[in-house]
């Protein structure tokens, strides 16, 4: 039996031997980066090393980092979807030697010393080839070599990386599967159907290419990268040959503690197992991002409401066990006591954490009753149409439509199971059918705006975010040096329209604070200062004064930005050259985010 941290260690051991430098998981809050909520894959945070800047640990680096992807969140309940997972991630940037990272990845699979699994439990996939890059016969023939017999071409919808549009770079992946005990369900059975006989669990990416115009032929990159991942929980259900992501370590742990606790028991049906693992999985996400650095709490937008969607779906799932939302906090403390070890601010939120789960359980069940008030509203409002319709000799039926059964569990929270068991209460039914439609039309919603915010994961680095990152730095001195150094950064987010920063602060900004605030920024664009980067040990830049708020995340090389006298932080983002590129600084809002915490929207013009 393999755990979740034997396999952080092997890999932790195997690529050490191989001369790769461990790099420091980064939040999983992104830094100023507009493109997702969340850090959804290593590759995420080291955009600007893939695009050719050189990373301070060198060009062979590896991580283990925490992610949370929301795509298939209405697939969490399965055996093998997660909406929180941690990944094993390796890169070698500036080259692309695929036959030495097929060798690596051969040898970590089937070594002994490692995982140990026998080469004929493996098939791997390959690029087939397409209009746009040759088929990949180097990864299928570095595959022969180790003694792989399934090796698959597949189309790039399988085994291309690009990203959205097509256009920049993109390259051939290959990924290895490892075969269970199923039977082929045809002639034509390969990692490309669905019929659970090939399991994927790791994947090679060959940043190779790159494309100036869609629909172009790939040429050649002229700084290539590899980019792997492994997904942790996934690949240790396969290493012990479990069904299901949910039956080790601490979720195993979790769904065994709510066993004791619940009023129905864990394989009593479908809908009870799914409803435990809901609770597992979004609790776990719920205190993965509460216990972030970068203090996300439930709001009605972004992050926030996320994680809010994290926790209302797991109450809800609570009720159809029979759990009392109490237990949650013993859950949370579970994962505390876990994750707390990797990752220490996790540890060292642990009340925060605790804490905004009971607020966010009180203000729930608020909701719900302003649910049941609304509920009362929809069924006095047939009732009046029933009225005026027979006055015209006409009749209405006793149905609560698709689309205020919708509204009542997009707003208020409530499942369609609650509005079924009023409705009957009532004698009404419910348009089950209208409520299918405008929940589809609601998740296509979300999978699109997924989408279009990271498709490939190559976030915005453009001109106008490097100079609004820079114009944060400044943001920052300005504040200290009216309220002190004691003000520090708790949150930032840029598109390329505006900076949003949120720090910490007693009290609404009056006006001529603002005003300060700005002109101090301004003063120094129009000093026309430079901005110089340094790469330099943390413990240097620490005795040099350098600003940084999230000291979790740092390793034992940092960049550190210096502008001009005015600002000097550890911080990794895109920059101006001079803070003449600026041109104008303006608030154009300050408020509140949180309970002390400040939040100031600025552009440039």
């Amino acid at each position: 039996m393999k755990t979740d941290r034997q396999l952080k260690q092997l890999w932790i051991k195997f690529f050490e031997k191989e001369g790769f430098k461990r790099i420091p998981g980064y939040s999983i809050i992104p830094e100023n980066d507009p493109t997702v909520l969340f850090t959804t894959a290593g590759m995420h945070p080291l955009v600007p090393y893939l695009l050719g800047e050189a990373h301070p640990y060198g060009d062979k680096i590896f991580d283990v980092q925490r992610c949370i992807r929301t795509n298939d969140i209405d697939e969490v309940g399965d055996d093998s979807h997660l909406t929180c997972f941690e990944m094993l991630g390796n890169w070698t940037l500036g080259e692309c030697d695929k036959t030495k990272m097929i060798e690596r990845s051969f040898e970590f699979l089937t070594s002994k010393e490692y995982l140990g699994i026998p080469k004929e439990k493996l098939a791997v996939s390959v690029f087939a080839g397409n209009e746009i890059a040759p088929r990949d016969d180097e990864a299928a023939n570095a595959w022969k070599k180790c003694g792989i017999k399934e090796i698959y071409f597949l189309p790039a919808e399988n085994n291309w990386w690009a990203l959205g549009g097509g256009v920049g770079p993109c390259g051939p992946d290959t990924e290895m599967f490892y075969i269970s005990d199923k039977e082929k369900c045809g002639d034509d059975c390969s990692p490309d159907c669905d019929c659970g006989r090939y399991l994927e669990i790791w994947n090679d990416v060959f940043m190779q290419y790159k494309v100036e115009k869609a629909g172009e032929k790939a040429v050649k990159l002229a700084r290539p990268n590899i980019d792997t991942g492994m997904g942790l929980e996934r690949t240790v259900a396969v290493l012990n040959g479990q069904k299901s992501v949910y039956d080790s370590g601490c979720l195993k742990r979790v769904i065994d503690f709510i066993g004791t606790k619940a009023e129905k028991k864990y394989d009593e049906s479908e809908m009870v197992k799914r409803s435990y693992r809901i609770i597992t999985d979004h609790l776990r996400s719920a205190v993965f991002v509460l216990g972030d650095e970068r203090g996300v709490t439930p709001s009605n937008l972004g992050q926030g409401y996320v994680l809010r969607r994290f926790i209302r779906r797991s109450i809800n799932c609570a009720r159809n066990i029979g759990l009392d939302t109490k237990y949650f906090l013993d859950i949370a403390d579970m994962y505390v006591d876990e994750y707390g070890q990797d990752y220490a601010d996790i540890k060292e939120n642990r009340q925060k954490v605790k804490e905004e789960l009971e607020k966010e359980v009180a203000k729930f069940s608020k909701a719900i009753e302003d649910g049941h008030k609304e509920f009362e509203k929809v069924i006095a409002g047939i009732e009046k149409h029933k009225a005026f319709a027979q006055t015209r000799g006409e009749s209405v039926p006793s149905v609560i439509s698709g689309k205020a059964a919708f509204r009542l569990y997009d707003t208020f929270g409530f499942p369609l199971e609650l509005t079924k068991e009023l409705a009957k209460e009532r004698g009404y039914s419910v348009d089950e059918k209208g409520f299918e439609e405008m929940f589809k039309e609601h998740q296509e919603k979300s999978r699109q705006a997924t989408a279009g915010m990271f498709k490939g994961g190559l976030a915005d680095t453009s001109a106008q975010s490097a100079r609004l990152h820079t114009a944060t730095h400044l943001l920052l001195a300005g504040l200290q040096k009216l309220f002190g150094k004691q003000v520090v950064q708790k949150g930032s987010n840029i598109t390329p329209e505006r900076l949003r920063f949120d720090f910490n602060l007693d009290h609404k900004m009056t006006a001529e604070e603002i005003k300060f605030v700005e002109d101090f920024v301004n003063e120094a664009i129009s000093r026309k200062l430079e901005v110089k980067c340094e790469v330099m040990p943390y413990e240097k830049a620490k005795e040099e004064g350098a600003h940084g708020t999230f000291t979790n995340k740092y390793g034992e090389e940092v960049k550190v930005y210096s502008i001009g006298d005015v600002s000097k932080e550890i911080c990794g983002g895109p920059h101006a050259q001079n803070t003449s590129e600026l041109h104008h600084f303006k608030i154009v809002k300050e408020e509140s985010s949180s309970s002390g915490i400040r939040r100031i929207k600025a552009i440039l013009d």
